[in-house]
Protein backbone atom coordinates (compact mmCIF):
# COMPACT_ATOMS: atom_id res chain seq x y z
CA UNK A 1 0.00 0.00 0.00
CA UNK A 2 1.32 3.43 -0.92
CA UNK A 3 2.11 5.98 1.77
CA UNK A 4 2.77 9.71 1.96
CA UNK A 5 6.42 10.54 2.51
CA UNK A 6 8.16 13.80 3.30
CA UNK A 7 11.16 14.17 0.99
CA UNK A 8 13.74 16.31 2.74
CA UNK A 9 17.04 17.96 1.91
CA UNK A 10 19.71 15.36 2.76
CA UNK A 11 23.21 15.98 4.04
CA UNK A 12 24.66 18.32 1.40
CA UNK A 13 27.92 18.97 3.14
CA UNK A 14 29.11 22.14 4.82
CA UNK A 15 26.32 24.36 3.51
CA UNK A 16 23.58 26.15 5.41
CA UNK A 17 20.61 28.17 4.14
CA UNK A 18 21.32 27.71 0.44
CA UNK A 19 19.00 29.32 -2.10
CA UNK A 20 16.68 27.34 -4.38
CA UNK A 21 17.39 28.57 -7.92
CA UNK A 22 15.41 25.95 -9.85
CA UNK A 23 12.52 23.55 -9.19
CA UNK A 24 12.87 20.54 -11.48
CA UNK A 25 9.57 18.72 -10.80
CA UNK A 26 5.88 19.62 -10.62
CA UNK A 27 2.91 18.29 -8.70
CA UNK A 28 1.62 15.13 -10.35
CA UNK A 29 5.03 14.08 -11.73
CA UNK A 30 6.15 10.48 -11.32
CA UNK A 31 9.75 10.30 -10.16
CA UNK A 32 12.33 7.66 -9.28
CA UNK A 33 14.75 7.57 -6.39
CA UNK A 34 17.85 9.68 -7.17
CA UNK A 35 15.96 11.86 -9.69
CA UNK A 36 16.86 15.53 -9.25
CA UNK A 37 14.18 17.62 -7.51
CA UNK A 38 15.64 21.10 -7.07
CA UNK A 39 18.84 23.00 -7.76
CA UNK A 40 20.37 24.99 -4.91
CA UNK A 41 23.21 27.47 -5.03
CA UNK A 42 25.78 28.39 -2.41
CA UNK A 43 28.27 31.24 -2.59
CA UNK A 44 30.62 29.07 -4.67
CA UNK A 45 28.64 26.50 -6.66
CA UNK A 46 25.27 25.03 -7.62
CA UNK A 47 24.13 21.47 -6.96
CA UNK A 48 21.05 19.36 -7.58
CA UNK A 49 19.19 17.65 -4.72
CA UNK A 50 18.01 14.08 -5.49
CA UNK A 51 14.88 12.29 -4.31
CA UNK A 52 15.18 9.66 -1.58
CA UNK A 53 12.11 7.73 -2.82
CA UNK A 54 10.17 6.82 -5.94
CA UNK A 55 6.55 7.84 -6.35
CA UNK A 56 4.19 10.65 -7.39
CA UNK A 57 4.68 14.27 -6.33
CA UNK A 58 1.59 15.37 -4.40
CA UNK A 59 2.62 18.75 -2.98
CA UNK A 60 5.66 21.01 -3.43
CA UNK A 61 6.90 22.70 -0.29
CA UNK A 62 9.55 25.00 -1.80
CA UNK A 63 9.67 27.68 -4.47
CA UNK A 64 12.45 29.40 -6.39
CA UNK A 65 14.10 31.92 -4.08
CA UNK A 66 13.46 29.97 -0.85
CA UNK A 67 16.36 29.13 1.46
CA UNK A 68 16.74 25.52 2.53
CA UNK A 69 19.17 23.50 4.62
CA UNK A 70 19.59 19.90 5.72
CA UNK A 71 16.22 18.53 6.86
CA UNK A 72 14.05 21.08 5.02
CA UNK A 73 10.98 19.47 3.42
CA UNK A 74 11.09 19.69 -0.38
CA UNK A 75 7.80 17.95 -1.25
CA UNK A 76 5.17 15.43 -0.21
CA UNK A 77 5.42 12.19 -2.18
CA UNK A 78 3.00 9.31 -2.57
CA UNK A 79 5.65 6.62 -2.43
CA UNK A 80 5.39 3.66 -4.78
CA UNK A 81 4.62 0.24 -3.33
CA UNK A 82 7.84 -1.43 -2.29
CA UNK A 83 9.81 1.78 -2.55
CA UNK A 84 13.00 1.48 -0.60
CA UNK A 85 13.93 3.92 2.08
CA UNK A 86 17.29 5.53 1.57
CA UNK A 87 20.29 3.64 2.83
CA UNK A 88 21.10 6.61 5.06
CA UNK A 89 18.26 8.97 6.09
CA UNK A 90 18.94 12.64 5.57
CA UNK A 91 18.40 13.36 9.26
CA UNK A 92 20.96 10.81 10.38
CA UNK A 93 24.17 12.48 11.50
CA UNK A 94 27.09 11.77 9.20
CA UNK A 95 29.51 9.41 10.93
CA UNK A 96 33.18 10.01 11.08
CA UNK A 97 35.37 8.82 8.20
CA UNK A 98 35.74 5.04 8.21
CA UNK A 99 38.82 3.71 10.01
CA UNK A 100 41.75 2.66 7.92
CA UNK A 101 41.07 -1.02 8.64
CA UNK A 102 37.84 -0.96 6.59
CA UNK A 103 39.80 -1.17 3.31
CA UNK A 104 42.39 -3.90 3.38
CA UNK A 105 44.95 -5.00 0.87
CA UNK A 106 46.53 -8.41 0.83
CA UNK A 107 49.48 -8.67 3.16
CA UNK A 108 51.78 -11.50 4.18
CA UNK A 109 51.59 -12.78 7.78
CA UNK A 110 53.77 -10.87 10.18
CA UNK A 111 57.32 -12.26 9.86
CA UNK A 112 59.31 -13.48 12.81
CA UNK A 113 62.07 -11.19 14.07
CA UNK A 114 64.92 -11.27 11.56
CA UNK A 115 68.62 -10.67 12.07
CA UNK A 116 70.06 -7.31 11.08
CA UNK A 117 71.40 -8.75 7.84
CA UNK A 118 67.95 -9.88 6.65
CA UNK A 119 66.44 -7.96 3.70
CA UNK A 120 64.00 -5.17 4.48
CA UNK A 121 60.28 -6.08 4.27
CA UNK A 122 58.45 -5.22 1.04
CA UNK A 123 57.06 -1.69 0.92
CA UNK A 124 53.47 -1.44 2.12
CA UNK A 125 50.62 0.26 0.32
CA UNK A 126 48.79 2.98 2.27
CA UNK A 127 45.05 2.61 2.52
CA UNK A 128 42.99 5.11 0.50
CA UNK A 129 41.47 6.17 3.83
CA UNK A 130 44.81 7.35 5.20
CA UNK A 131 44.48 11.01 4.26
CA UNK A 132 40.77 11.79 3.92
CA UNK A 133 40.03 15.51 4.14
CA UNK A 134 36.88 15.53 6.28
CA UNK A 135 35.95 19.12 5.41
CA UNK A 136 36.25 18.64 1.64
CA UNK A 137 34.51 15.25 1.94
CA UNK A 138 31.42 16.96 3.35
CA UNK A 139 31.36 19.50 0.52
CA UNK A 140 31.60 16.96 -2.31
CA UNK A 141 28.70 16.82 -4.78
CA UNK A 142 27.31 13.35 -4.04
CA UNK A 143 24.09 11.75 -2.81
CA UNK A 144 23.81 10.36 0.74
CA UNK A 145 23.94 6.79 -0.59
CA UNK A 146 27.18 7.48 -2.48
CA UNK A 147 28.64 9.25 0.59
CA UNK A 148 27.92 6.16 2.69
CA UNK A 149 29.42 3.90 0.02
CA UNK A 150 32.54 6.07 -0.15
CA UNK A 151 33.00 5.99 3.63
CA UNK A 152 32.67 2.22 3.67
CA UNK A 153 35.44 1.91 1.06
CA UNK A 154 37.56 4.67 2.55
CA UNK A 155 37.36 6.81 -0.61
CA UNK A 156 38.04 10.53 -0.23
CA UNK A 157 35.23 12.22 -2.21
CA UNK A 158 37.24 15.44 -2.38
CA UNK A 159 39.70 13.65 -4.69
CA UNK A 160 37.09 12.13 -7.03
CA UNK A 161 35.85 13.76 -10.24
CA UNK A 162 32.14 13.12 -10.78
CA UNK A 163 30.85 11.84 -14.11
CA UNK A 164 27.19 12.42 -13.30
CA UNK A 165 24.95 15.35 -14.16
CA UNK A 166 26.67 18.65 -13.32
CA UNK A 167 29.67 16.81 -11.89
CA UNK A 168 27.79 14.66 -9.38
CA UNK A 169 29.90 11.80 -8.04
CA UNK A 170 28.37 8.42 -8.82
CA UNK A 171 28.93 5.00 -7.25
CA UNK A 172 30.89 3.97 -10.35
CA UNK A 173 33.22 6.96 -9.86
CA UNK A 174 34.00 5.79 -6.31
CA UNK A 175 34.65 2.26 -7.53
CA UNK A 176 36.99 3.52 -10.26
CA UNK A 177 38.86 5.67 -7.70
CA UNK A 178 39.44 2.72 -5.37
CA UNK A 179 40.52 0.51 -8.27
CA UNK A 180 43.05 3.10 -9.38
CA UNK A 181 44.32 3.69 -5.82
CA UNK A 182 44.95 -0.03 -5.33
CA UNK A 183 46.77 -0.25 -8.65
CA UNK A 184 49.32 2.41 -7.71
CA UNK A 185 52.90 1.29 -7.01
CA UNK A 186 53.64 0.46 -3.39
CA UNK A 187 55.35 3.17 -1.37
CA UNK A 188 58.15 2.98 1.13
CA UNK A 189 57.06 2.87 4.75
CA UNK A 190 53.51 3.98 3.91
CA UNK A 191 54.70 7.50 3.10
CA UNK A 192 54.35 9.62 -0.04
CA UNK A 193 55.48 7.93 -3.23
CA UNK A 194 58.13 10.61 -3.74
CA UNK A 195 59.59 10.05 -0.30
CA UNK A 196 59.40 13.77 0.55
CA UNK A 197 59.15 14.67 4.22
CA UNK A 198 56.30 17.04 5.18
CA UNK A 199 57.09 20.62 6.12
CA UNK A 200 57.76 21.01 9.84
CA UNK A 201 55.40 23.00 12.05
CA UNK A 202 57.04 26.29 13.05
CA UNK A 203 55.97 28.75 15.73
CA UNK A 204 56.69 32.03 13.93
CA UNK A 205 55.44 34.07 16.91
CA UNK A 206 58.73 33.36 18.70
CA UNK A 207 60.34 36.02 16.48
CA UNK A 208 57.62 38.67 16.64
CA UNK A 209 53.91 39.44 16.23
CA UNK A 210 51.99 37.40 13.67
CA UNK A 211 48.45 37.26 12.32
CA UNK A 212 46.85 34.02 11.13
CA UNK A 213 44.75 34.45 7.97
CA UNK A 214 42.86 31.30 6.90
CA UNK A 215 43.06 30.43 3.20
CA UNK A 216 39.85 30.79 1.22
CA UNK A 217 38.11 27.72 -0.17
CA UNK A 218 39.32 28.61 -3.66
CA UNK A 219 42.90 29.05 -2.38
CA UNK A 220 42.82 25.57 -0.85
CA UNK A 221 41.35 23.89 -3.93
CA UNK A 222 43.69 25.71 -6.30
CA UNK A 223 46.70 24.81 -4.17
CA UNK A 224 45.69 21.15 -4.07
CA UNK A 225 45.14 20.93 -7.84
CA UNK A 226 48.28 22.85 -8.74
CA UNK A 227 50.42 20.72 -6.43
CA UNK A 228 48.97 17.55 -7.96
CA UNK A 229 49.58 18.83 -11.48
CA UNK A 230 53.13 19.96 -10.74
CA UNK A 231 54.08 16.65 -9.12
CA UNK A 232 52.47 14.39 -11.73
CA UNK A 233 53.25 16.25 -14.96
CA UNK A 234 56.79 16.61 -16.35
CA UNK A 235 56.69 20.30 -17.27
CA UNK A 236 58.64 22.08 -19.98
CA UNK A 237 58.17 25.80 -20.66
CA UNK A 238 58.90 27.34 -24.06
CA UNK A 239 59.38 31.13 -24.27
CA UNK A 240 58.80 33.29 -27.33
CA UNK A 241 57.67 36.76 -28.41
CA UNK A 242 55.00 37.88 -30.84
CA UNK A 243 55.13 41.15 -32.77
CA UNK A 244 51.62 42.54 -32.21
CA UNK A 245 52.25 46.07 -33.52
CA UNK A 246 49.77 45.85 -36.39
CA UNK A 247 47.32 43.74 -34.39
CA UNK A 248 47.12 46.30 -31.59
CA UNK A 249 46.61 49.13 -34.10
CA UNK A 250 43.81 47.14 -35.76
CA UNK A 251 42.19 46.35 -32.41
CA UNK A 252 42.11 49.99 -31.33
CA UNK A 253 40.71 51.14 -34.67
CA UNK A 254 38.05 48.42 -34.65
CA UNK A 255 36.88 49.50 -31.20
CA UNK A 256 36.52 53.06 -32.49
CA UNK A 257 34.69 51.96 -35.64
CA UNK A 258 32.23 49.75 -33.75
CA UNK A 259 31.82 51.86 -30.62
CA UNK A 260 28.19 52.66 -31.54
CA UNK A 261 27.41 48.92 -31.47
CA UNK A 262 28.90 48.55 -27.99
CA UNK A 263 31.71 46.31 -29.24
CA UNK A 264 34.99 46.45 -27.34
CA UNK A 265 37.43 43.72 -28.35
CA UNK A 266 40.34 42.87 -26.06
CA UNK A 267 43.68 41.36 -27.02
CA UNK A 268 42.63 38.19 -25.21
CA UNK A 269 39.93 37.57 -27.85
CA UNK A 270 42.63 37.54 -30.54
CA UNK A 271 44.78 35.26 -28.38
CA UNK A 272 41.91 32.76 -28.10
CA UNK A 273 41.42 32.72 -31.88
CA UNK A 274 45.16 32.29 -32.44
CA UNK A 275 45.30 29.42 -29.94
CA UNK A 276 42.42 27.61 -31.68
CA UNK A 277 44.27 27.97 -34.98
CA UNK A 278 47.31 26.46 -33.26
CA UNK A 279 45.26 23.57 -31.83
CA UNK A 280 43.97 22.77 -35.30
CA UNK A 281 47.45 22.84 -36.81
CA UNK A 282 49.00 20.90 -33.91
CA UNK A 283 46.15 18.61 -32.72
CA UNK A 284 48.32 16.90 -30.09
CA UNK A 285 47.91 20.06 -28.00
CA UNK A 286 44.13 19.48 -28.07
CA UNK A 287 44.24 16.15 -26.27
CA UNK A 288 44.39 14.52 -22.84
CA UNK A 289 45.96 11.36 -21.47
CA UNK A 290 43.51 8.79 -20.15
CA UNK A 291 43.67 7.58 -16.54
CA UNK A 292 46.13 4.80 -17.43
CA UNK A 293 48.53 7.23 -19.13
CA UNK A 294 48.75 4.82 -22.07
CA UNK A 295 46.20 6.35 -24.44
CA UNK A 296 45.69 9.83 -25.87
CA UNK A 297 42.16 11.23 -26.06
CA UNK A 298 42.01 13.46 -29.14
CA UNK A 299 39.33 16.17 -28.84
CA UNK A 300 37.30 17.45 -31.79
CA UNK A 301 36.02 20.56 -29.99
CA UNK A 302 37.73 23.79 -28.96
CA UNK A 303 36.87 24.99 -25.44
CA UNK A 304 39.36 27.49 -23.99
CA UNK A 305 39.82 28.12 -20.26
CA UNK A 306 40.68 31.65 -19.12
CA UNK A 307 42.39 32.11 -15.75
CA UNK A 308 40.60 34.86 -13.79
CA UNK A 309 41.96 36.37 -10.57
CA UNK A 310 39.30 37.06 -7.94
CA UNK A 311 39.59 38.42 -4.37
CA UNK A 312 39.22 34.83 -3.12
CA UNK A 313 41.72 33.23 -5.50
CA UNK A 314 42.17 31.95 -9.04
CA UNK A 315 39.34 30.37 -11.07
CA UNK A 316 39.30 29.15 -14.68
CA UNK A 317 35.95 29.56 -16.47
CA UNK A 318 35.74 27.87 -19.87
CA UNK A 319 34.57 29.54 -23.09
CA UNK A 320 33.06 26.84 -25.28
CA UNK A 321 33.28 26.45 -29.05
CA UNK A 322 35.70 29.33 -29.54
CA UNK A 323 36.20 28.29 -33.15
CA UNK A 324 32.53 29.04 -33.88
CA UNK A 325 32.39 32.53 -32.35
CA UNK A 326 33.32 35.96 -33.64
CA UNK A 327 35.77 38.29 -31.91
CA UNK A 328 32.92 40.46 -30.64
CA UNK A 329 31.07 37.42 -29.26
CA UNK A 330 34.20 36.28 -27.46
CA UNK A 331 34.78 39.76 -26.01
CA UNK A 332 31.21 39.88 -24.68
CA UNK A 333 31.44 36.38 -23.19
CA UNK A 334 34.79 37.17 -21.57
CA UNK A 335 33.26 40.19 -19.84
CA UNK A 336 30.32 38.11 -18.62
CA UNK A 337 32.40 35.27 -17.14
CA UNK A 338 34.80 37.72 -15.50
CA UNK A 339 31.88 39.41 -13.74
CA UNK A 340 30.39 36.06 -12.71
CA UNK A 341 33.77 34.94 -11.37
CA UNK A 342 34.25 38.04 -9.24
CA UNK A 343 30.63 37.88 -8.00
CA UNK A 344 31.06 34.19 -7.06
CA UNK A 345 28.30 33.13 -9.47
CA UNK A 346 30.25 30.59 -11.52
CA UNK A 347 28.78 27.09 -11.48
CA UNK A 348 30.94 23.95 -11.62
CA UNK A 349 29.71 23.37 -15.18
CA UNK A 350 31.15 26.81 -16.13
CA UNK A 351 34.65 25.53 -15.30
CA UNK A 352 34.60 22.10 -16.93
CA UNK A 353 35.46 20.71 -20.36
CA UNK A 354 38.45 22.92 -21.20
CA UNK A 355 40.93 21.85 -23.91
CA UNK A 356 43.61 24.48 -23.31
CA UNK A 357 44.07 27.36 -20.83
CA UNK A 358 45.31 30.92 -21.27
CA UNK A 359 46.71 32.77 -18.25
CA UNK A 360 47.16 36.44 -19.08
CA UNK A 361 49.10 38.78 -16.81
CA UNK A 362 49.39 41.46 -19.49
CA UNK A 363 47.32 43.90 -17.49
CA UNK A 364 49.52 43.50 -14.41
CA UNK A 365 53.13 43.25 -15.59
CA UNK A 366 56.11 40.99 -15.75
CA UNK A 367 58.28 39.82 -18.62
CA UNK A 368 57.62 36.06 -18.46
CA UNK A 369 56.51 33.28 -16.12
CA UNK A 370 56.09 29.50 -16.03
CA UNK A 371 52.38 28.60 -15.81
CA UNK A 372 51.42 25.17 -14.45
CA UNK A 373 49.51 22.87 -16.82
CA UNK A 374 45.81 22.70 -15.93
CA UNK A 375 45.36 18.91 -16.05
CA UNK A 376 43.81 16.96 -17.71
CA UNK A 377 44.84 19.45 -20.39
CA UNK A 378 48.36 19.03 -21.77
CA UNK A 379 49.38 22.67 -22.29
CA UNK A 380 48.80 26.21 -21.04
CA UNK A 381 49.79 29.58 -22.50
CA UNK A 382 51.07 32.39 -20.29
CA UNK A 383 50.83 35.93 -21.70
CA UNK A 384 52.86 38.76 -20.14
CA UNK A 385 52.78 42.53 -20.61
CA UNK A 386 53.65 43.80 -24.09
CA UNK A 387 56.38 46.41 -24.46
CA UNK A 388 58.05 48.43 -27.20
CA UNK A 389 61.41 47.01 -28.25
CA UNK A 390 63.95 47.84 -30.96
CA UNK A 391 63.72 45.10 -33.62
CA UNK A 392 66.13 44.73 -36.53
CA UNK A 393 64.26 44.73 -39.86
CA UNK A 394 67.26 43.93 -42.00
CA UNK A 395 68.35 47.52 -42.48
CA UNK A 396 67.76 49.26 -39.19
CA UNK A 397 66.22 48.96 -35.75
CA UNK A 398 62.59 50.02 -35.48
CA UNK A 399 60.24 50.15 -32.49
CA UNK A 400 57.85 47.18 -32.37
CA UNK A 401 55.26 46.16 -29.79
CA UNK A 402 56.36 42.73 -28.57
CA UNK A 403 54.20 40.37 -26.51
CA UNK A 404 56.00 37.73 -24.37
CA UNK A 405 54.55 34.20 -24.56
CA UNK A 406 55.25 31.32 -22.14
CA UNK A 407 54.00 27.89 -23.21
CA UNK A 408 54.13 25.13 -20.58
CA UNK A 409 53.33 21.60 -21.74
CA UNK A 410 53.25 17.98 -20.63
CA UNK A 411 56.48 16.41 -21.91
CA UNK A 412 54.87 12.95 -21.93
CA UNK A 413 52.64 14.11 -24.78
CA UNK A 414 54.52 16.97 -26.45
CA UNK A 415 58.22 17.09 -27.28
CA UNK A 416 60.39 20.19 -27.42
CA UNK A 417 60.35 20.53 -31.20
CA UNK A 418 56.54 20.59 -31.31
CA UNK A 419 56.41 23.02 -28.39
CA UNK A 420 58.72 25.43 -30.21
CA UNK A 421 56.74 25.00 -33.44
CA UNK A 422 53.51 25.84 -31.61
CA UNK A 423 54.80 29.13 -30.16
CA UNK A 424 56.41 30.03 -33.50
CA UNK A 425 53.07 29.51 -35.21
CA UNK A 426 51.26 31.60 -32.56
CA UNK A 427 53.75 34.42 -33.11
CA UNK A 428 53.18 34.23 -36.87
CA UNK A 429 49.40 34.40 -36.54
CA UNK A 430 49.45 37.24 -34.01
CA UNK A 431 51.88 39.27 -36.12
CA UNK A 432 49.43 39.13 -39.05
CA UNK A 433 45.85 38.10 -38.28
CA UNK A 434 45.21 37.50 -41.96
CA UNK A 435 46.71 34.07 -41.33
CA UNK A 436 43.52 33.26 -39.38
CA UNK A 437 41.59 33.47 -42.66
CA UNK A 438 43.67 30.75 -44.29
Amino acid sequence: MSEMVEVKVPDIGDFDAVEVIEVLVAEGDSINAEDSLITVESDKAAMEIPSSHSGVVKELKVNVGDSVSEGSVILMLEASDGAETPAQPASEPEPEAAPVEEVKTEAAPAPAPAPASAPAPAPSRPSPTAHIDAVSFKKAHASPAVRKFARELGADLSKISGSGNKGRILKSDVQAFIKQALSQPATVGGGASLGIEPMPAIDFSQWGDVEVQPLTKINKLTGKFMHRNWVNIPHVTQFDEADITELEAFRKQANIDYADEGIKVTMLSFMMKAVVAGLKKFPRFNSSLDATGENLIQKQYYHIGIAVATPDGLVVPVIQNVDQKSLSELARELREVSIKARDKKLKPSDMQGGCFTISSLGGIGGTSFTPIVNAPEVAILGVSRSSMKPVWNGKEFEPRLMCPLSLSYDHRVIDGAEGAAFTTYLSKVLSDVRHLLM
